[in-house]
């Protein structure tokens, strides 16, 4: 029997299918899904089977080295998705294998050394390596000394020396020592009355049921761990291991809820989704409710009737910050059937919750974009909550989008897929309107509740009457009544960093980044410059590096200095500041969430982290301290993503029976992405971005592919685009538009120069194979390392 196996190695030369022979011990035993050890040349590596033959055209196989899964880790569904996602993304396919199971499966190659021939025929200088020992791992025995390198080399020629290859996996289960009593001990000598702890402990594990954890026998037997251990070498006590799972849920407690009655609007919508589910119906939902209509009453509904038919739901939230509200409400409503996937979970802690998935312990898996890709085999509800966020699409290859994978899911399974926004992307709406995805209205919140008010303060008439704070007068008066009031606020400024730039007032030299072209930023905590890209760091400078002057000023406003300036302004005010310097650590997210819960702020201040999933009753207030931030980048999708920033950031206040009220600050309050919130019309919205898209042929009129290169030398990176581009003109139609090549947005970074092109087109069947042949064509280039061409199909960012 033949296994059909592709290779843990990501390049066009080994990108296809290797036949390998399957031992007679392993026949019946090995399945398409699982991974093995194989022999690649020199070297043993993984492989992944994706499928079994009678015969092949290889004169002699090889034979499968070693079996690393008792069980498939890949469903045949899963098989599936990563041969289309490599079409789809035009990735390797080992690459969307690797991205379906966790890090903790992903293995490394260690090298190993061993002697095969006698020590004193060895080089004088590798006898000590193998003196005591006669394996050696690679890294250590160059690593004592790099020059060994030659004569290891020599050795390993002449065969004194045998390189070997093992195949280590970063996964480790978790195991616990578990104490019982002995079947014997009622037959062994009676323990010295002096041994009164020791008794003490034999009657304590008398009275239990079954084994005990150690933690346990140590904790509620009230004894100490040498107790344990005599009675354990007198044989009254057995000791096992026994694996447990890491839960990152382990100390919090869920408060158990009931599903709520529908309002007539709920009812209407949640109506054709369990058709769907009752009927095994593909079909794809775009649920546009209104912020606080309701929309995760009618997830948790829709899954329940998922459940009860024995089927299984996948539901993804866009950031870790909405991940513990989303939790809670799923937890308390489904209790340990759900499981949890984001990043910042530990690699192990990943893992415990995948095998949770693979072994049916549970029937729900909430997390962020990569859950997409649960092991799941009888799903019957996908749902995507926040479906126009940016971050369901990867911007590492495979560059996919989280949508496009449900859709895939959903139609293998026959089962609804639910797209919820209150601010859709501008492509999932308009296919709505043509019917391709089926739009489901919820355009009021529960119980009829008012949307908040939203004023529009010009920050340019602030400035002419002489106010050059970073507060408009009018949101300083409602943060004020809003203290007084005990109620709470949220205000988004989307910077973090104290300031945006440092520039020197004498000469105009602004402070920029050695590796990159774009300025540093300020942190005040560290008096510190970094680079947002690279991660480069240095110290503030006390005069210009340029002229030597010290008026060197800050320019922009972060979330640090809103911080300091709201304590300076409102001394009196308790500030949570929420962006990524403050919640890098582990649990910080919901650490912080659950302090402004508990009322132990006023004002929760932090970038977009902050705009979207947050439900806390008493919320009033929203202030947005520069609406423009995001208005004026280069990318199509800039008015776009401004609408959706204020429209969800404004849905967080006034969510229960407090009126809530919004004040947005900007430099352009005419501009109708700005314009449009003020009324929450996304209809209008939508209507009027259309035009400019239609204008300017971008998506959803057009599809876009944009091809990005880079190279140490800038004379590299224009030769290669501009062949690419001269190509790509001779191969595609005349109807598609080539753009470029021009320098990309940030033309440097890490010491690397960027140029791209952009290809629009609507109809062009032969483009993924013109595309892999570009990618052949600077294969080995891009092999020797320096040379870098991605292609992502429908790119969601442009610098």
């Amino acid at each position: 029997m033949i296994a059909q196996i592709i290779v843990d190695v990501p390049s066009s030369q080994t990108d296809r299918v290797f036949d390998y022979l399957i031992p007679a011990e392993w026949e019946g035993v090995i399945e398409p899904g699982m991974r093995v050890v194989v022999p690649f040349g020199p070297r043993k590596i993984q492989g992944f089977v994706i499928g079994l033959v009678e015969t092949t055209t290889v004169e002699k196989p090889k034979p499968i080295f070693d079996l690393l899964d008792a069980t498939p880790v890949l469903t045949t569904e899963l098989l599936a998705l990563g041969s289309w996602l490599s079409e789809q993304t035009l990735c390797f396919k080992v690459s969307a294998y690797q991205l379906m199971i966790p890090a903790a499966l992903r293995t490394k190659v260690k090298k190993e050394l061993k002697l095969a021939d006698e020590l004193p025929q060895l080089a004088p200088a590798l006898r000590p390596l193998f003196q005591e020992q006669s394996v050696i791992a690679w890294t250590e025995a160059v690593g004592q000394n790099k020059a060994l390198a030659k004569e290891l080399q020599r050795a390993i020629k002449a065969g004194q020396i045998e390189v070997h290859y093992q195949v280590e996996e970063k996964g480790r289960k978790k195991t616990e020592r578990y104490l019982q009593l002995a079947a014997n001990y009622e037959e062994l000598e009676p323990l010295p009355k002096r041994a009164l702890k020791q008794a003490e402990l034999l009657a304590f594990m008398e009275r239990q049921s079954g084994p005990l954890s150690m933690a346990r026998v140590l904790a509620e037997g009230q004894t100490t761990r040498q107790t344990v251990k005599a009675l354990l070498d007198k044989g009254y006590l057995q000791e096992s291991e026994q694996e447990v799972y890491r839960d990152p849920l382990a100390h919090v407690e869920y408060e158990r809820t009931e599903p709520l009655q529908l309002t007539e609007k709920q009812s209407a919508v949640i109506r054709p989704i369990l058709s769907s589910l009752d009927e095994e119906r593909h079909e794809t939902f775009l649920l546009h409710g209104v912020t606080g209509s309701g929309k995760t009453e009618i997830y948790l509904q829709a899954i329940d009737h998922a459940l009860k038919q024995g089927k299984e739901a996948i539901v993804l939230v866009p950031e870790i910050s909405l991940t513990p509200q989303m939790v809670q409400r799923f937890k308390g409503r489904f209790g340990s059937k759900v499981a949890l996937l984001h990043s910042a979970l530990s690699v192990g802690e990943k893992y415990d919750e995948w095998r949770k998935i693979q072994r049916r312990e549970v029937q729900v898996v909430v997390g962020a974009r990569s859950a997409m890709f649960a092991p799941f085999t009888n799903v019957g509800i996908i749902i995507i909550d926040e479906e126009h966020e940016t971050s369901y699409k990867q911007e590492e290859n495979p560059r996919y989008h989280a949508r496009d994978v449900a859709i895939f899911r959903g139609h293998y399974y026959n089962c609804p897929v639910i797209l919820g926004s209150a601010t859709p992307s501008l492509e999932s709406y308009a296919r709505a309107q043509k019917q391709v995805y089926h739009l489901l209205p919820l355009t009021e919140r529960v119980h009829s509740r008012a949307m908040p008010e939203v004023e529009i303060v010009d920050m340019r008439e602030e400035l002419r009457r002489g106010n050059r704070s970073m507060f408009s007068v009018r949101l300083l008066e409602a943060l004020k009544d809003r203290l007084a009031k005990k109620e709470q606020c949220v205000l988004l400024l989307n910077r973090r960093g104290y300031s945006t730039f440092v520039m020197c007032r004498d000469c105009g030299y602004v402070a920029t980044c050695e590796h990159c072209d774009i300025s540093l930023t300020y942190h005040r905590s560290q008096h510190a410059l970094k680079c947002h890209y690279c991660g480069h760091e240095e110290r503030m400078p006390q005069t210009c590096v340029s002229c030597g002057s010290e008026h060197i000023r800050f320019f922009g406003s972060g979330t640090q200095k809103v911080e300091e300036e709201l304590a300076k302004v409102l001394p009196e005010a308790r500030v949570i500041r929420m962006d990524i310097d403050t919640t890098r650590r582990k649990g910080s997210h919901e650490r912080l969430l659950s302090a402004f819960g508990r009322g132990e702020a006023d004002i929760l201040l932090g970038t977009q982290m902050v705009a979207k999933g947050l439900d806390f009753p008493r919320i009033t207030l929203v202030g947005v301290l520069a609406a423009d931030a995001m208005l004026h980048i280069p990318d199509f999708r800039s008015a776009e993503r401004t609408f959706q920033l204020l429209e969800q950031v404004s849905g967080r206040a006034g969510r229960h029976d407090l009126e809530g009220e919004v004040v947005i600050q900007s430099y352009t309050p005419d501009h109708y992405s700005i314009e449009h919130v003020k009324a929450h019309d996304y209809e209008h919205f939508f209507q009027v971005e259309m035009v400019h898209r239609r204008q300017g042929l971008y998506p959803p009129y057009v599809f876009i592919v944009l091809i990005n290169v880079s190279h140490p030398e800038i004379t590299k990176v224009i030769d290669v685009t501009e062949k690419i581009v001269a190509f790509l003109k001779r191969e595609l139609a005349d109807e598609t538009i080539v753009l470029g090549p021009v320098a990309s947005p940030l033309a440097r970074i890490k010491d690397r120069y960027r140029y791209q092109c952009m290809i629009k087109y609507r109809n062009e069947p032969e483009l993924r194979q013109t595309l892999r042949e570009i990618q052949q064509h600077f294969m080995r280039d891009i092999n020797q390392g320096h040379l870098q061409v991605s292609i992502d199909m429908h790119p969601y960012l442009f610098a």
